[in-house]
C-alpha cells in the first residue's frame, strides 16, 4: 500500500499535467476557429437579387430581336455568373415612349410600390423621350437655349423619381442609364445634338450625385464610337448588339460599385425579447 501512495500521486500529477496541457493546446483552436469564422466573406453563400428596371423603351426592349426586355436578359446572364450571385429576378417596367413626368406618375401606383419594396437594385432609363418632346414642340424653331430651360425640368423631375425611389425603399441600389443620341450616324454635322444629350447627361449626373446608393452609367460614348451598326430598323433604338453593350456596361458598374453594397444588412433586426 506504502508502495501504491507515491504511484497514485505521480499518476494524479500526470493525468492533471496532461489535462492542463490539453487546455493550453485547445485554446489557440478555439481562437483561430473564431478567427476564421469571422473572416468569411459576405458573398460566401451565392444570393438571389431581385431588380427592377423602370423607364421607356430601352427597358421594355424595343428594337430587341427577342422581345425580352432587351438589354435585362444578356444583364441577367452576366450577373449570374459574379461571384455572390445565385439568380437574378428582373420586374421589367419599360414603357415605350414614357418621359419623367410619365414614370413618376407610375411608381406612385401600388403595383410598382409593391415591387420596389421587394427590390434590391432599381435600374431607371428615363429621360430620351423628354428630349424629344421639345424637338417636336420646337420643330420649327430649335434652339439650344429651349433644351436648356428643359433641362432644368428633366432634373427637377428626376430628382422627384429617386426621391420616390428612396421613400419607398430606402435601401435599395439606384442605377440610372446615360443618355445617347441616336441622331448622331445619320446627322453627324449638326453637333448641338450631341451638345445637348452631353449637357443633359451632366444633369443627370448632378442629380444622381445628392445620393450615396446612386449610380450614373454612361453609354453615349458606345454609339458615339461605334464601328458597328447598334441601332435597329428604326434608326432609333439599339439592336440586339447595341443592347448587348448596354449590358456590358452596366454589368461593370453593377459588379465594380453596386453589388459589394447589397452585402450589408438592409434592416435593424430586433433581437430583444418582448
Amino acid at each position: 500500500m506504502k508502495k501504491l501512495f507515491p504511484l497514485l500521486i505521480l499518476s494524479v500529477l500526470f493525468l492533471c499535467s496532461c489535462n492542463q496541457v490539453d487546455q493550453w493546446a485547445l485554446h489557440p483552436e478555439k481562437k483561430t476557429a473564431a478567427q476564421a469564422f469571422a473572416q468569411v466573406p459576405a458573398d460566401f453563400v451565392p444570393r438571389k437579387i431581385t431588380v427592377l428596371s423602370a423607364g421607356d423603351s430601352l427597358t421594355q426592349g424595343i428594337g430587341d430581336s427577342s422581345n425580352k426586355g432587351g438589354y435585362l436578359p444578356y444583364l441577367k446572364t452576366m450577373l449570374e455568373k459574379e461571384k455572390g450571385i445565385k439568380e437574378v429576378d428582373f420586374y421589367n417596367y419599360g414603357v415605350k415612349g414614357n418621359r419623367t413626368t410619365q414614370l413618376l406618375k407610375r411608381l406612385k401606383t401600388s403595383e410598382m410600390k409593391v415591387a420596389l419594396q421587394k427590390s434590391d437594385l432599381v435600374i431607371l432609363t428615363i429621360g430620351g423621350n423628354d428630349i424629344m418632346k421639345v424637338m417636336k414642340d420646337n420643330i420649327e424653331n430649335l434652339q439650344l437655349s429651349t433644351f436648356r430651360d428643359e433641362k432644368e425640368s428633366y432634373q427637377k423631375h428626376l430628382t422627384q423619381i429617386i426621391d420616390l425611389i428612396v421613400e419607398g425603399n430606402p435601401h435599395a441600389q439606384i442605377v440610372l442609364v446615360g443618355l445617347y443620341n441616336p441622331f448622331s450616324k445619320w446627322f453627324s454635322e449638326i453637333k448641338e445634338l450631341d451638345e445637348i444629350v452631353a449637357d443633359w447627361n451632366k444633369a443627370g449626373q448632378a442629380v444622381i450625385a445628392h445620393y450615396p446608393n446612386a449610380y450614373f452609367v454612361p453609354i453615349e460614348d458606345i454609339f458615339l464610337k461605334a464601328n458597328e451598326d447598334l441601332l435597329y430598323t428604326d434608326n432609333f433604338h439599339p439592336n440586339d448588339k447595341g443592347y448587348e453593350l448596354i449590358a456590358q456596361r452596366l454589368n461593370q458598374t453593377l459588379a465594380e460599385q453596386v453589388l459589394p453594397g447589397l452585402d450589408k444588412t438592409p434592416y435593424m433586426v430586433n433581437t430583444e425579447e418582448n
